[in-house]
């Protein structure tokens, strides 16, 4: 398999919204997009798919070096010889796969934030600075446009943690804020075993409020210029914002189940940005 058959593997099987966003991509773009987000993926399941800590340290720590010894020249593994050929033509940084490799490093150490803050670093690292490549990589041209990249990967962020409150709680993780959980008297166990209540319904009503905001402010930070060349990002952010509106329709019953849109769903979502412009 070669190094490109591989990262369209990997994104493909992951199923995720960001992959029918790439659908609409010239072909260069398409392939650095698809290549940057495999990395993503294989750092991300290290988290999620090992169990002993130690061994996904060590596996972290090889992505450290595998990174560093790939920007001097030598990549080894199929994403990193599929990625590099693309990092000069769309500024993809070493500085840049560090930091998505340290934000997963934080979920091996960390399981609770204890306020918003602290979430909103975590969320940088492993979203703000993938929107950040990912608008390079779409065709930047305005350097107002990393702050709107910046937000809506937090606003992307914290709708997965929406989604994955239920998921997360296996694994033992709580990323809802400690002081925020205390504000609506909601205890951890209680997530932890998965039990419902009006003071959860308000927390996670609260929790949306802000990820529909940041949506807003996303959107007002991208400058016109740069709208065009945006819609893979626009297209995420319309599948993800509907993602989040099923979940509160559905009065955030994400404890004992995944929320999920359609493949079809999705498709056309973003074929209705790519087609019309609309979210």
């Amino acid at each position: 398999m070669s190094p490109q058959d591989y990262v369209q593997q990997k994104a493909a099987a992951s199923g995720s919204s960001f992959y029918y966003a790439f659908l609409f991509l010239p072909p260069a773009r398409r392939a650095a997009i698809t290549a940057f987000y495999a990395f993503c993926r294989e750092v991300d399941d290290v988290v999620d798919e090992v169990d002993d800590p130690g061994v996904a340290q060590n596996k972290l720590a090889w992505w450290r070096t595998e990174v560093a010894q790939a920007f001097s020249g030598q990549p080894s593994h199929p994403v990193m010889q599929a990625l590099l050929p693309h990092a000069g033509a769309y500024g993809i940084e070493q500085r840049h796969l560090q930091a998505v490799i340290e934000g997963c490093q934080m979920d091996l150490e960390q399981t609770r934030y204890l306020d918003y803050a602290g979430l909103q670093r975590y969320c940088h690292l492993v979203a703000g600075i993938v929107g950040e490549v990912s608008a390079h990589i779409f065709g930047q041209t305005q350097a107002a446009t990393t702050d709107y990249a910046h937000k809506l990967g937090l606003a992307f962020q914290l709708t997965n943690i929406i989604r994955d409150v239920g998921e997360d709680a296996l694994r033992g993780r709580i990323y809802l804020p400690v002081n925020e959980l205390q504000r609506f008297d909601v205890k951890a166990h209680e997530i932890l075993k998965r039990q419902y209540s009006e003071r959860f319904s308000a927390l996670m009503r609260f929790q949306a409020e802000r990820a529909h905001a940041l949506y807003d402010e996303a959107l007002a930070l991208l400058p016109a210029a740069d709208r065009r060349a945006q819609k893979p990002g626009l297209m995420m952010a319309s599948i993800y914002r509907t993602l989040l509106r099923e979940i509160e329709r559905d009065d955030f019953r994400v404890l004992h189940q995944r929320i999920a849109l359609t493949p079809l769903r999705k498709l056309w979502l973003a074929w209705k940005v790519q087609a019309l412009g609309r979210l």
